[in-house]
C-alpha cells in the first residue's frame, strides 16, 4: 500500500451526474461527472461504474484523469472495447451513472518535493491518470517530463493537457506523429543525461514490463496496473498480481492492494 493511501475513505456509491461526454479520438471517450464523491479522489485511483443495462452485471473500472475539487467535478478516459463500455459512450449529459469510488491506491507523490525532478510513461489509454498526477505534481514545485506512446497519430491523446504541465515527448510505432518507436526509445536518451526522483507510469504489459525492469532498482518508481475486474472491492480475487521473490505463495489484488505498485516488486 502506499504510504500517501494509508488512510483513504472508505469506498462511496454515487449517481454521479454527467456534465458532458465527447469523443476525442476513435473509439476514446471523455467523460465529465460531477458529484461529492469527487472529494474523495486522488491521482492513479478509479471509479467503478454501473452500465445501465440490465444485462450487464459487471462494473466498469475507468481510471480518473482528472479532478477539480473546488467545483466538485472530475473527468474520465476511457477506450469502447465491447457491449458494456459501448453503452456507456451513449450517455448524455443530464444522465446519471451509478459510481462506486473512488477506488484502489492511488500514486504516492509525498516521495518527492520542490525542486526535484519526475518521470512520467503513459501508453495508450494508460495515459489518462498521468494527468491528474502531472497537475499535482507541478502544483507541489515538482519539474515534471512525460512520455507517451500511441500505436499512431489517430490514437494520440492528452498531448495538449500534459504539455501544460511541462516537457512532453510523443511517440507512434509507425512514426505517422512524434517519434518513431516505443515510450523506451526516449526514455532510455532521457535517463542517461537526467536523474528522476520519482517514475510514474501506468500502460500495457509490455511498456510495464519494460518500466519495472528499468527501474527495478529506482527507489521511486510506480506502475498502474491495468486489469479485468469483477467485485472491484477484494473480495473475490478476480484481479491478482503474483509478489515477486516471495517466500510461498503470494498475490496482491489490483483493485484494493493497487492499482499502483512498485516497480520491481510483482511479476508482469
Amino acid at each position: 500500500m502506499n504510504p500517501s493511501c494509508k488512510n483513504k475513505p472508505l469506498v462511496l456509491k454515487e449517481d454521479l451526474f454527467i456534465v458532458s461526454q465527447r469523443e476525442i479520438a476513435p473509439r476514446i471517450f471523455e467523460m465529465t461527472l460531477s458529484g461529492e464523491m469527487v472529494l474523495d479522489m486522488a491521482p492513479g485511483q478509479f471509479l467503478h461504474l454501473r452500465v445501465p443495462d440490465p444485462s450487464k452485471l459487471l462494473r466498469r473500472p475507468i481510471s480518473i484523469c482528472q479532478i477539480d475539487k473546488v467545483n466538485k467535478v472530475a473527468t474520465i478516459v476511457y477506450r469502447v472495447e465491447r457491449a458494456g463500455t459501448a453503452i456507456l459512450s451513449q450517455m448524455k449529459a443530464g444522465d446519471r451513472v451509478d459510481t462506486m469510488g473512488p477506488q484502489g491506491n492511488g500514486f504516492d507523490l509525498s516521495v518527492v518535493t520542490s525542486g526535484q525532478k519526475a518521470l512520467l510513461i503513459g501508453g495508450g489509454i494508460g495515459v489518462p491518470p498521468l494527468v491528474e498526477t502531472a497537475k499535482q505534481l507541478v502544483s507541489k514545485g515538482v519539474d515534471v517530463t512525460s512520455v507517451l506512446g500511441f500505436a499512431n497519430k489517430e490514437a494520440v491523446i492528452l498531448e495538449e493537457e500534459l504539455s501544460v504541465y511541462g516537457k512532453v515527448y510523443v511517440t507512434t510505432d509507425d512514426g505517422s506523429y512524434g517519434i518513431k518507436g516505443y515510450v523506451s526509445t526516449v526514455v532510455d536518451d532521457l535517463v542517461q543525461n537526467e536523474t528522476y526522483d520519482a517514475i510514474y507510469s501506468c500502460g500495457a504489459p509490455g511498456m510495464l514490463k519494460y518500466v519495472d525492469q528499468k527501474f527495478e532498482n529506482h527507489p521511486h518508481a510506480y506502475l498502474s496496473m491495468e486489469s479485468r475486474m469483477a467485485c472491484g472491492m477484494g473480495a473475490c480475487y478476480a484481479c491478482v498480481v503474483h509478489l515477486k521473490n516471495a517466500q510461498e505463495a503470494a498475490n496482491k489484488r489490483v483493485c484494493e492492494d493497487g492499482p499502483v505498485f512498485e516497480t520491481g516488486k510483482i511479476i508482469l
